[in-house]
């Protein structure tokens, strides 16, 4: 940490990327309070307040899972230890004995089935005089389908075979055999529960704050999952903006890319852990955000090396270079090496030329400029007092954020770790 705010204190890519694009909506905001009709923003019910022109939404891309909660993932037998469904002896045929009676059955029939097969579990089916047919079906249990062919004039029943799906159901064949779970770097916040470090299943314990593990002491920065549960209920604007929107902004989606993803896990991380909060003030809502994910991998992940290069005994250290870009017209680009300006020797740290365009005073000063553009009556209430000086000063002001926030705290992330404000009180 630093006093002045001149360090980009946390690299990891969806904090880079938030900064980021708070560097945008600055600009944004700049843009309506000069009546350039190009800005994103448009005039609010309350005086100096802004809000989202409508159709305008925002999708958050990440190439891995964020690190935290989200990352603690189930890790299932390779699926090649797997017995695969419509294999062995007789499966042509049987497939081709399906296509026969699929085609020998009504139109009903038909659209029945062709109504379930909805989801993503293929079951083999098979009629009483010894046909078959697929059916998707969306669990495990047994499942009975009424089929009528044309020339019967009675339904028969269609049935898996009672004995393979108790055989199945007793040795778990037929669904995934979770042996263990991704783990993760970020630590458990001190003063809560711990992980149980049990080899295997019981090693990470779920739903928990988690500190970023750094590369030398433990950090003060939360896990990237529990700043996205936070951006899921307070927005991505953060306090400073605030003082001129009328309502948070949130993510419309949340995607992540090719890597080893859970969405039970996500969900938990950035649903679920806040979901249940009451009273917040108006405007605030815990989102229930989409989440997704891509078949996209980044070329230069840990994932994507290893598969190509499987045998290199090469170890593989994330890179300390953060690299940015708003769509500002001013340096869009910004590089920072160990949290300072790429390029910065140990003489200029402490410069106004070591400094980060995402870093915290930096944003802190393209707010100031913002404030001072607008004339005093077209200021927000909340911009009004005359004694706000420092950064502290200016995102304690933001009372309805505050609110919320300490509305969150207190009833699903009770052990936040907050800085000192030694550390916010810069000008």
């Amino acid at each position: 940490m630093c006093k002045p705010g001149d360090i980009l204190n946390d690299s990891h890519a969806e904090i880079v990327a938030k900064r980021s694009f708070q560097r945008y909506l600055l600009h944004q905001m700049w843009l309506a309070a000069s009546h350039q009709q190009c800005s994103i923003f448009i005039p609010g019910t309350e005086t100096g307040k802004w809000k989202l022109k409508p159709n305008i939404i925002f999708v958050f891309f990440s190439s891995h899972t964020p690190c935290g909660d989200a990352s603690i993932i189930p890790i299932s037998e390779p699926e090649n230890q797997l017995p695969k469904p419509g294999t062995g002896d007789g499966a042509a045929g049987q497939s081709a004995e399906c296509r026969s009676n699929h085609d020998h059955l009504g139109p009903e029939d038909k659209r029945k089935l062709e109504k379930m097969a909805s989801n993503h579990i293929i079951k083999r089916m098979k009629t009483d005089d010894g046909g078959c047919f697929s059916v998707i079906t969306e669990d495990l249990s047994v499942q009975e389908v009424s089929v009528k062919r044309k020339d019967d004039t009675n339904p028969k029943i269609c049935e898996c075979s009672a004995e393979k799906q108790t055989a199945n159901k007793e040795t778990g064949l037929g669904r995934p055999k979770v042996v263990d779970v991704y783990r993760t770097g970020a630590k458990c916040v001190p003063g809560e529960l711990g992980d149980a470090r049990i080899p295997g299943l019981g090693y990470h314990s779920v739903g928990l704050l988690r500190v970023k593990p750094g590369r030398g002491d433990r950090t003060c920065s939360m896990s990237c999952s529990d700043k996205l549960a936070r951006w899921n209920v307070l927005g991505c604007q953060g306090a400073l903006l605030m003082h001129f929107l009328q309502y948070p902004l949130y993510l419309s989606a949340i995607i992540v890319g090719k890597c080893p993803y859970s969405q039970e896990a996500m969900r938990r991380a950035i649903i679920e852990r806040c979901q249940h909060i009451s009273f917040l003030p108006d405007g605030f809502l815990p989102q229930e955000v989409k989440l997704l994910q891509s078949d996209l991998q980044f070329e230069h992940s840990r994932q994507a090396i290893q598969e190509v290069q499987p045998n290199s005994k090469t170890k593989l250290v994330p890179c300390s270079a953060a690299i940015s870009w708003s769509a500002v017209p001013e340096q869009p680009l910004d590089v920072t090496s160990d949290g300072f300006r790429q390029g910065t020797t140990k003489k200029a740290i402490g410069s106004h030329q070591s400094r980060s365009k995402i870093c915290k005073v930096e944003l802190f000063h393209t707010f100031q400029k913002l404030v001072t553009s607008i004339s005093q009556e077209d200021l927000p209430d909340t911009l009004r007092v005359k004694t706000l000086e420092t950064y502290w000063d200016y995102k304690e002001a933001a009372l309805n954020y505050q609110e919320a926030w300490k509305v969150l705290r207190s009833q699903a992330l009770l052990g936040w770790v907050k800085n000192a404000k030694e550390y916010l009180h810069f000008t």
